[in-house]
């Protein structure tokens, strides 16, 4: 049975573990040593002493790859024992936290004190972790059940509202678990004012009513849900030392956290690579044959293997995309999957295969290449140990899941893991799969084409755009966040800091899509210039590599020096700020005919004068009718 509470997902913790804590502690650069270690299954105590690993990096600026995220953090509970293991998790998701706490109890004073720690940081996000007891009392059976819901939900308002006048961070809030004790047994959910309907209908309340563009929500309830309320509400520890659940839930808590961080700073992962043998379905097609693999109905170990498949096509649904790599004859194993009648998962719901004899980690470098993605972006799942070593050690990027034995658990293990969390959904996302199959059909245009400008020309390409209106924003900051290689600052923001750009009258925030004869694209570039000095200054300008080669950043510059000299504005300033991940943009201001003059920070400042620019002649019609 899959235990959530031990992270069963992630593979246990090296039996040298302090050692390598120490061996961390010596090394000039420190952030990959320090997320492959994180990326074990590590208890409260060891999440301890990695922390002090990782705070000493982030005060020595040895932290690097892990990027900086700070976190304030708000509770009715103690948070003594639950800050390093936030700051442990964290690297496990590719940030190196600072967090600062307020005092105990000590919630509005936080928010009101502007020279209180918390906002001394200059937080990223505030992570208000209230629990139960910060909005109603344990047993009490309220005489106005309705009243005290709206008070609760008010006094959250309250102080999102306090700490957004203060501050740009993202808010994190929490749902609410009740306490297990039932005063009318199972009509207790049904009886206003009980603790369990308190607790359903503030948390109904807080969908409906609080969450937003900038809001983000940490389901608490479900993870007590997940683990047993009996077992999640401790009331010794909590009499004896106001901890806010059973102490070893703390890990679990953190990690769920931490997946969050790391979503809004873009880490989610976006492939599900999965191997056929024995993962996909039960046996060795090479040696079974299709009629000899176990799938489907009428055996326990064949229905596990279709369940796997069940959970990874939800999982296409919601935009995740799916690959393989697999160590088999290329031929026979996509026969097995276009023809068993069994097989829930068919060729056109991977993005990609590498089905050959070369190892693991070579081939999910090249399903990289093809996707056009970083390799931080996968999830790789294998029943084979071997494997997962082999791709762990080579790749510490992929998120390896550890499987059991059982494969009757592998799906559980996936979607316990949380390697896709999200704080956002929408149609571009649940689409995603269906424009990379579109990008294979551009390639395989591209490869019958004599000539690049012939096949661009056959795109028919379009350009949209749109600099006002009110769709769009959450897409716009999510591509900010999870583009790394088309990036030229690799600068982070949240929806409300994106917010505050749009509303801006003289910041010009600019989102493109693009479609062609194969389908939408999306929304496939994202640009900030900020005013100065009679210039504008390209904060952000982001791409998905999706489109690439096919000339629109000249469209987007040709837009751009549009919209300048409709503003008075007489040069465009480009920013690159070098990074491991963004050599692909190395040269992108020089190919527009910007020249480079000297240094702003510790970015290259490249200069284009508005008025002396040629537009482009370009083979993507443009659509500007939303222009401002």
């Amino acid at each position: 049975m899959v235990e959530p509470a031990l992270l069963p997902w992630l593979p246990a913790s090296p039996p040298d573990y302090r050692a390598h804590c120490a061996d961390i502690d010596t090394m000039a650069q420190r952030g990959t040593a320090l997320r492959r270690l994180a990326g074990h299954a590590l208890g409260t105590n060891e999440l301890q002493r990695l922390a002090r690993s990782i705070i000493q990096a982030v005060n020595d600026g040895t932290a690097a790859p892990l990027q900086s995220f700070a976190l304030g953090l708000v509770s009715n509970s103690t948070t003594d024992f639950i800050v390093p293991a936030l700051i442990g998790s964290a690297a496990r998701h590719g940030v190196a936290l600072r967090v600062a706490a307020a005092p105990f109890g000590m919630t509005m004073q936080a928010a009101l004190d502007p020279a209180s720690e918390l906002l001394q940081i200059r937080p990223d996000a505030i992570l208000l972790a209230l629990d139960y007891r910060a909005y109603f009392n344990d047993y009490a059976l309220d005489d106005d059940p309705m009243a005290s819901v709206s008070a609760a939900i008010a006094k959250l308002q309250a102080m999102i509202a306090a700490f957004a006048d203060v501050s740009k961070a993202a808010i994190l809030v929490q749902t609410i678990a009740a306490p297990p004790e039932r005063l009318f047994g199972s009509l207790d959910r049904h009886q206003p004012g009980t603790a369990a309907w308190l607790a359903a209908a503030f948390n109904q309340r807080l969908s409906d009513e609080v969450l937003r563009p900038g809001v983000n929500l940490l389901d608490v309830e479900a993870l007590a849900n997940c683990v047993g309320l009996a077992a999640w509400f401790d009331r010794s520890q909590h009499m004896t030392a106001r901890l806010p659940f059973a102490n070893r839930f703390i890990p679990l808590y953190a990690e769920h956290a931490a997946r969050l961080i790391g979503a809004i700073r873009g880490h989610s992962r976006k492939v599900l690579v999965l191997d056929l043998d024995n993962t996909l379905w039960g046996g060795v097609i090479g040696d079974d044959g299709i009629d000899g693999i176990r799938l489907g109905q009428g055996d326990p170990r064949g229905e596990a293997f279709q369940d796997l498949q069940r959970a990874a096509l939800a999982l296409k649904r919601r935009g995740v995309l799916l690959a393989v790599s697999s160590k088999n004859d290329e031929a026979l194993a996509r026969q097995a999957i276009r023809e068993h009648p069994e097989m829930v998962l068919r060729e056109d719901d991977f993005s990609a295969m590498q089905i050959n004899w070369s190892d693991k980690a070579t081939n999910l470098e090249a399903l990289a290449e093809r996707l056009s993605l970083g390799v931080d972006s996968f999830v790789f799942m294998d029943d084979n140990p071997v494997e997962r070593a082999q791709v762990r050690s080579a790749l510490p990027q992929v998120l390896v899941l550890e499987l059991p034995s059982d494969p009757a658990e592998y799906a559980a293990v996936l979607l316990a893991s949380g390697a896709f969390e999200a704080i956002g959904f929408s149609d571009e996302d649940r689409q995603r799969s269906e424009q990379y199959a579109a990008n294979a059909r551009r390639d395989s245009l591209a490869a019958q084409s004599r000539d690049l400008a012939g096949f661009l020309e056959s795109l028919r390409m379009r350009g949209t755009f749109v600099a006002d209106g009110a769709i769009g924003w959450s897409r716009f900051t999510q591509l900010i966040n999870k583009s790394n290689q088309f990036n030229l600052t690799t600068k982070r923001y949240t929806e409300s800091q994106v917010a505050d750009y749009v509303a801006a009258p003289d910041v010009l925030t600019l989102q493109v899509r693009l479609t062609d004869q194969f389908g939408d694209n999306g929304m496939i570039c994202s640009v900030i210039a900020c005013p100065r000095d009679g210039a504008w200054v390209l904060d952000t300008w982001v791409m998905s590599c999706r489109v690439l080669g096919r000339r629109v950043e000249e469209a987007v510059l040709n837009e751009i020096v549009r919209r300048a000299l409709a503003a008075g504005i007489g040069q465009l300033v480009g920013l690159y700020r070098p990074t491991p991940r963004n050599g692909l943009v190395r040269d992108h201001y020089r190919k527009l005919g910007f020249h480079q003059d000297g240094h702003d920070g510790d970015a290259e400042r490249w200069m284009l004068d508005v008025a002396s620019y040629e537009p482009a002649a370009l083979p993507i019609a443009c659509d500007t009718s939303t222009a401002a």
